[in-house]
């Protein structure tokens, strides 16, 4: 697999013909990436709205709104 990725970055630095540059993700790993996102989503969701995290933000905001300047 080394030689495989030097032989791509060498014809990417010469410019070889067939060799084309990828700018960004192609539709699969779009994809992936979008429904990765989603699951991380859902789990900080569900990470947040239980109930003794739910207490703990209530805490600090309820002190942060009372504290004095």
């Amino acid at each position: 697999m080394y030689e495989a990725v030097c032989a791509r970055l060498r014809a990417l630095r010469c410019g070889v013909r067939g060799a084309r540059r990828e700018a960004g993700m192609v539709t699969s790993e779009y994809a992936v990436g979008l429904v990765a996102a989603a699951a991380f989503a859902v789990l900080l969701y569900k990470v947040v709205t239980s109930g003794q995290v739910s207490a703990e933000l209530h805490d600090i905001v309820e002190r942060a709104l009372d504290a004095r300047m």
